[in-house]
């Protein structure tokens, strides 16, 4: 069984889609905790530790064989706590960034909400470091667009991303990271020839592999 810690609910039918598309038959349980997005962006990732702590033990209790966090702001923090947790906990975004800096050195990195930024653009650094390859992270947030997905304007959402996007071409980057997964979608409605990046497809197919059960 694979447990995705969402922080929005409109992530679940995404990831039953991608499941029942590339996964069939793998086990999802999705915990829901809204809360914990809402706290990180007023007082950082880090303070919801104790909470994240909570849930990964008791998915470990559980049963699961590996925990998928879908929230970028907080996927950090989660993914720090798989030693205690005893089983493999990953952040949907980490595949993601391996094949931005492989893309090429200049990585644009657009989100909706101020708190994604910073671990994402770390994140991507992370993995060039790794990979021993320059990067060069370049961020843009959408003014205006988290609103409309807290007033679940979804519609609205994507179009300003998509504007966004739009708006980025060869000049400006090698590759486009988008930072959260709810803008996923915004990928489709683009125009630019820009390689545009998203996050579940990648990270879904990691988590599947990581909670398969040892042969």
């Amino acid at each position: 069984m694979l447990v995705l810690l969402h922080t929005s609910p409109v992530h679940v039918p995404v990831f039953e889609a991608l499941r029942d598309a590339h996964h069939p038959g793998l086990a999802l349980r999705h915990v829901v905790r809204e809360e914990l997005l809402e706290r990180a962006r007023v007082a950082g990732p880090a303070s919801v530790t104790e909470d994240l702590g909570e849930l990964l033990a008791s998915a470990a209790a559980d049963g699961a064989g590996a925990v998928l966090c879908t929230c970028s702001s907080i996927g950090g923090v989660a993914e720090a706590l798989a030693e205690d947790a005893g089983l493999p906990v990953l952040r949907l975004d980490r595949p993601m960034a391996a094949r931005a800096v492989a893309l090429g050195p200049r990585v644009t990195v657009l989100a909706t909400t101020h708190s994604t930024l910073g671990p994402t653009v770390a994140l991507v650094e992370e993995e060039a470091a790794r990979a021993g390859r320059p990067v060069d992270v370049r961020t843009v947030l959408v003014d205006g667009a988290w609103e409309l997905f807290l007033a679940g304007d979804r519609v609205g959402y994507l179009g300003l991303v998509a504007e966004a996007l739009d708006a980025i071409g060869p000049a400006d980057a090698d590759v486009v990271v988008l930072a959260q997964a709810s803008i996923a979608d915004a990928a489709d409605q683009a125009r630019t020839t820009v390689p545009v990046l998203s996050s579940p497809r990648p990270g879904l197919a990691a988590a599947a592999s990581a909670a398969a059960p040892a042969e």
